[in-house]
């Protein structure tokens, strides 16, 4: 009997990674929904809606559909409340990041989850690549020795997605650190495999901003047709509605943190979203005294550079070949079939996704205060 999964809030997210789930798992199948939205997604879906549930209600969905697990993918301001009730039902749970958005959702969240038996996956594809699985390799080989500084960057060129639509609203996001930087900092724990102690950041907003009508959409404005961003343009459609230099238009549209590590070690991490075209950029250098690591996924390669030796390697991978999210996205739904049945361990846990949101949430609180933060939950 095929295992079934129940979805609540069908997001663009989870739809695009359990949408189609019984082509790569027939064992398994989209059994229920829970959203409100049951006739505008019930077009979308067509006939893979067929013999779907629909509830408008998660607690009735999970107290009625009979589910083998539950993914959440509502927005971001949601992640906690829904996710404390998969966990008091010790279900496997499929967790969008982040975690959480505050504080007192983080602590509700570390409370349940340690109260519950529900197997977790995060949503956390870049530790999953296989960028950063050939880069766990070599630096757990020891070739360049022990890793003694990282320097990571995520230059974005899709960066205008954050200020012409919901995600320009931080009630819901939390900020620019918790919606992209939460990926980032858990590939680099996993990488150097060390705990957290400290960080500091800061935070600009120099380009999107303004003082256009609040609410402004860029089909109403005067300078749609020689605006960069104009989603009016073909280039920029599918990014929203909203005119990015509105005075609601919310977020940062740059921020550095560097994080100290238990060995004494640091971090320097920058991400923006105005870079475009070539000047797109995701990945780290890793250096230790041995060597150098760096790899980017926008170019799909890795390279080692040998500090005591005329010898580079670089490795290339087919980006034809490695699916959404540089690969990682397949590998996480893989993983949670897994420990739907029974068969292996989260390898993107609650614990990795609330550090994560940890070190997001005292960057933000750096940057606000001008501030050192312990990474500590006391």
């Amino acid at each position: 009997m095929a295992k079934r999964i129940g979805i609540i809030g069908y997001g663009a997210r989870v739809g695009g990674l359990f949408g189609k789930m019984e082509e790569r798992h027939p064992d398994f199948r989209l059994a229920a929904i829970a959203d409100p939205r049951q006739d505008e997604l019930a077009a979308r879906l067509g006939e893979r809606a067929d013999g779907i549930e629909w509830y408008g209600d998660a607690d009735e969905m999970l107290d009625n559909a009979g589910l083998d697990g539950v993914a959440i993918g509502t927005r971001c301001n949601l992640h906690t409340e829904m996710a404390l009730k998969v966990l008091k039902r010790n279900l496997p749970l499929f967790l969008e990041k982040p975690v959480a958005t505050n504080y007192a959702d983080l602590r509700r969240l570390k409370a349940a989850g340690e109260a519950s038996s529900s197997q977790v996956v995060v949503s956390f594809p870049l530790r999953n690549t296989p960028l950063v699985k050939l880069a766990k390799d070599i630096i757990d080989s020891g070739q360049i020795g022990t890793v003694e500084h990282v320097q990571a960057f995520n230059n974005v060129p899709y960066g205008g997605v954050y200020y012409h639509n919901w995600y320009r609203d931080e009630s819901i996001t939390g900020g620019l650190f918790l919606q992209k930087a939460t990926h980032d900092f858990d590939y680099i724990n996993y990488l150097i495999g060390m705990q957290p102690t400290a960080v500091c950041a800061m935070k600009s907003k120099q380009i999107f901003k303004g003082d256009k009508p609040a609410g402004l959409m860029c089909k109403d404005c005067d300078e749609r047709n020689d605006c960069e961003e104009s989603t009016t343009k073909p280039q920029n459609r599918d990014r929203g509605s909203y005119c990015s230099f509105a005075a609601d238009t919310g977020n940062e549209d740059s921020g550095s943190a560097l994080i100290r590590y238990a060995s004494g070690m640091h971090v320097a991490y920058t991400q923006n979203f105005f870079a475009r075209r070539g000047a797109q950029k995701r990945g780290a250098r890793l250096l230790g005294y041995k060597g150098t690591l760096e790899f980017d996924w926008y170019t799909n390669e890795l390279s080692v550079f040998m500090h005591h030796e005329a010898r580079v390697q670089t490795h290339r991978f087919d980006p034809n070949a490695t699916g959404g999210h540089g690969g990682g996205d397949e590998r996480l739904i893989d993983n949670y079939f897994e420990i739907v049945s029974g068969t292996a361990p989260s390898e993107t846990t609650l614990d990795d996704g609330l550090l994560s949101a940890l070190l997001c949430l005292k960057a933000n609180e750096s940057a606000d205060t001008n501030t050192f933060q312990e990474i500590a939950w006391t």
